[in-house]
């Protein structure tokens, strides 16, 4: 009874792990989510990133050959044919709010930039996927339910060695 008593008490205590932030020493958490939606288009002369949260765009604008930020460059952006008004909120960096939110598919960029005597214009694509409803899966996995499984399978084992043992008592006591 104390091997059966002893057997359970070593197995109901978990064991212990680190949480998020606590490991010393491991990677840092995965992102979970999704990705904001986002466009780049580019030429020999400028490179364009845009970031779509909700209503809010911000677009970044740089030199393809050294990926410096655009200094007092003119942007004219156009999504799904119809014209952004973008506000220079830095150094190659625009924002602007959209009257509607695009929906899901692909909707094409157009963008004409003018910076001193150089003129492009690019063209990109900004992809909107439907958000999944699947919940992601647990981190752990298995890992989290296999020491379970392992104390059940000793339980189960221990409580047949016993009855085994208690059976091979009473039939050699009759």
């Amino acid at each position: 009874m104390r091997f059966l008593l002893l057997t359970l008490a070593l197995l109901l205590g978990s064991p212990a792990r680190a949480g998020d932030g606590h490991d010393h020493g491991g990677a840092e958490p995965a992102a979970v989510g999704p990705a904001l939606p986002r466009f780049a288009a580019s030429s020999d002369l400028f490179e364009l990133v845009g970031v779509l949260d909700g209503h809010h765009l911000r677009v970044w604008l740089d030199h393809a050959p050294s990926n410096a930020p655009v200094e007092n460059a003119q942007l004219a952006l156009e999504l799904n044919g119809q014209a952004i008004t973008l506000k220079p909120v830095g150094a190659g960096e625009f924002e602007a709010e959209l009257a509607a939110e695009p929906g899901p598919g692909t909707h094409p960029v157009t963008a004409t930039v003018t910076a001193g005597a150089d003129a492009d214009l690019l063209a990109g694509e900004l992809d909107i996927h439907a958000e999944a409803v699947a919940q992601a899966p647990h981190a752990d996995g298995w890992r989290v339910w296999a020491p379970w499984a392992g104390g059940g399978l000793v339980v189960v084992l221990a409580l047949a060695a016993l009855f085994q043992r208690r059976s091979t008592k009473l039939g050699a006591a009759a």
